[in-house]
C-alpha cells in the first residue's frame, strides 16, 4: 500500500532533478499546467496598433534563388534567349562574367483563381498560389553571400546586429516559458554563411538569441545529463550554484550575460519536459506525414523541419526560422547555381517544395494561418544572363542584388498578388522597389509593432531593426 507523501519528502523529491524542478514550477501556476507568458522587454512595448499576426515562420533560402526561374515571369527572355544583354551599361556582377541571356529552365504558368505566375520549379507551391503575396522588386546592397545574408536577417551588412527573430522576441515576449521565443532549424547539411551569427541577439539581452533545434535525432545537445546523477549530489550542486550566482550577480550589478545564463538554465529545466513532447512527430497521423513529405526520401528532412515548426507555434513559440541550404564550397549544398541551374535549383526545390505547400495547407486547415505570417526569402537573386564569357551561353547564373523576388503568406496580406516589377529581363527592380528595411518594417507592422518605436539604446544610439529607414508596404496589406 502506498503511503501518502509528506511535505518534507515532496520538497526533497522536487529538488532531486532538473526535470522535477520544472514540474514543480508548472504545478505551482495557479493549479494549471499551462505555460506562463513571458512579457516584452521593450521600453515601449507593443502592440502599438492592432496586430494582424502573432507568430512568424521564416523560410530562409541560402545561396540566391533565381527570380527568373521561379516567381518573376519574363516572356522577353524566351525571345532573347542566346542573345547579348544589350545596352551601354555593363552590369557589375560578382564574378564579372556576363554571358548571353538565358530563358528559364522551367515553364511558367498562371496558377489558381488569382492567375499568379509561378514556374514549374515549384509545382506544389503553385497549388497554393492563391495564398501567396509575391514581392518582385526586392533589392540588396551587396552580392556577397555573407553580408547579404546578414542584411536579410538584420537590415545591416555588418555582423553584430540583432536578427528579426530576436527583435520579435524582445518586442513581443513569448507565449510560453517552457520553450524559447525564437527557434532556429538549420539545414541538416550544414550552417549558412556566417554560421550562428545569423540568429544572434546582437546587443539585445542575451535571452533573445535564437535556439537551434534539430528536426531529427537529438533535438538539442546536452539538454539531458549523459549519466544519472544521485539526487543528493544534484541538490547540493544546485544549492551551491544558486548561492554563487546570487553573489556573482550582486558583485557585477546584475550582469546581463550572467542573468541571461541563469535564465537559460531555468528554461532548460522546463524544456526537459516540453522538448520531447513537441519534437515527437510520431504522434502525427500518416496523412499529415504524407502532406509534409515525410514518406519521401527527397523531402523528409525539410518536411520534418516544417512539421516541427507548426508544432512549435502551437506550443507558443513566437518565431521559427527554417534554413534551406547549407554550407558553401565544393560541392555547393545550397541555391548558389553558378554552374548548372537545372541541376542546382532542381535539387534544392525538390527538397522543399512539397513540405512548404503542405505547411501552408496544414496551417490553413487548423486556422493558424489567420494568426501566422510566413516569409520566404533569399539574400539576393540571380542574373538573367549566364555566368560565362562574353558571347557564350552557359548553364549557370551569377549573383544579382539589383532585383529579386520574395513572398509572404498568412495574416493581414492581400493574397494571390504580386507587387513591384523588374525590367523586361528581370535584372533590376524598376517599379515599387523594396529594400530589406521596407520588408522588415512591413513584417513588424503586421505584428502590431511600429518599427520606429521598437528601439534599444546601445552605444549612444536608439537602435532599431530598420536603422533610420524603412516604409511599410501598404499596398500588400488588407
Amino acid at each position: 500500500m502506498n503511503q501518502p507523501i509528506d511535505r518534507r519528502n515532496f520538497l526533497s523529491f522536487a529538488s532531486a532533478g532538473i526535470g522535477s524542478v520544472a514540474l514543480t514550477s508548472l504545478l505551482m501556476r495557479d493549479g494549471t499546467l499551462q505555460a506562463a507568458a513571458v512579457p516584452s522587454e521593450a521600453n515601449d512595448p507593443p502592440p502599438h496598433h492592432p496586430p494582424r499576426a502573432s507568430k512568424v515562420i521564416h523560410i530562409t533560402l541560402t545561396g540566391g534563388l533565381s527570380q527568373v526561374d521561379s516567381f518573376d515571369h519574363k516572356p522577353d527572355l524566351e525571345k532573347l534567349h542566346g542573345k547579348p544583354l544589350g545596352g551601354d551599361e555593363r552590369p557589375d556582377v560578382f564574378f564579372g562574367k556576363v554571358g548571353l541571356l538565358r530563358k528559364s529552365d522551367w515553364a511558367f504558368k498562371q496558377r489558381g483563381e488569382s492567375g499568379l505566375w509561378v514556374s514549374d520549379l515549384f509545382k506544389n507551391l503553385a497549388g497554393v498560389a492563391d495564398e501567396l503575396t509575391v514581392i518582385k522588386s526586392m533589392y540588396a546592397e551587396t552580392s556577397n553571400h555573407t553580408p547579404a545574408t546578414f542584411q536579410e536577417n538584420t537590415g545591416f551588412r555588418l555582423n553584430g546586429f540583432p536578427v528579426l527573430g530576436s527583435w520579435m522576441s524582445y518586442g513581443l515576449g513569448s507565449e510560453t516559458d517552457d520553450l524559447p521565443a525564437y527557434v532556429v532549424i538549420p539545414d541538416t547539411r550544414g550552417l549558412p554563411a556566417g554560421g550562428s551569427i545569423n540568429w544572434t541577439n546582437g546587443f539585445l539581452p542575451a535571452q533573445h538569441q535564437g535556439v537551434t533545434f534539430r528536426s531529427q535525432g537529438v533535438a538539442i545537445d546536452d539538454l539531458f545529463p549523459a549519466r544519472a546523477i544521485p539526487p543528493n549530489t544534484e541538490t547540493a550542486t544546485r544549492d551551491l550554484l544558486a548561492a554563487l550566482n546570487k553573489q556573482h550577480l550582486a558583485r557585477r550589478d546584475s550582469s546581463d550575460v550572467l542573468a541571461a545564463r541563469i535564465r537559460s538554465y531555468e528554461l532548460a529545466a522546463k524544456m526537459q519536459l516540453a522538448v520531447p513532447e513537441v519534437t515527437n512527430l510520431d504522434t502525427e497521423t500518416k496523412a499529415t506525414h504524407a502532406m509534409y513529405g515525410l514518406d519521401n526520401e527527397e523531402t523528409v528532412e525539410f518536411g520534418r523541419g516544417c512539421l516541427l515548426a507548426r508544432r512549435l507555434l502551437e506550443r507558443g513559440v513566437r518565431f521559427v526560422q527554417l534554413f534551406a541550404g547549407g554550407a558553401f564550397g565544393s560541392p555547393r549544398i545550397n541555391w548558389d547555381g553558378h554552374e548548372d541551374m537545372r541541376r542546382n535549383h532542381g535539387r534544392e526545390a525538390g527538397r522543399i517544395d512539397l513540405p512548404i505547400a503542405g505547411l501552408i495547407r496544414d496551417l490553413r486547415s487548423r486556422g493558424l494561418l489567420d494568426e501566422t505570417l510566413l516569409l520566404f526569402t533569399s539574400e539576393f537573386g540571380r542574373t538573367p544572363f549566364t555566368q560565362s564569357n562574353a558571347g557564350q551561353l552557359g548553364t549557370g547564373r551569377d549573383h544579382n542584388q539589383y532585383g529579386f523576388s520574395v513572398w509572404l503568406a498568412g495574416a493581414g496580406l492581400r493574397h494571390g498578388m504580386s507587387y513591384g516589377e523588374t525590367d523586361s529581363v528581370g535584372m533590376k527592380a524598376i517599379e515599387n522597389r523594396v529594400h530589406w528595411n521596407d520588408l522588415h518594417a512591413t513584417v513588424l507592422h503586421l505584428l502590431g509593432i511600429d518599427h520606429q518605436r521598437l528601439t534599444f539604446y546601445h552605444n549612444g544610439i536608439q537602435r532599431r531593426l530598420t536603422n533610420v529607414h524603412g516604409d511599410v508596404i501598404k499596398d500588400v496589406l488588407t
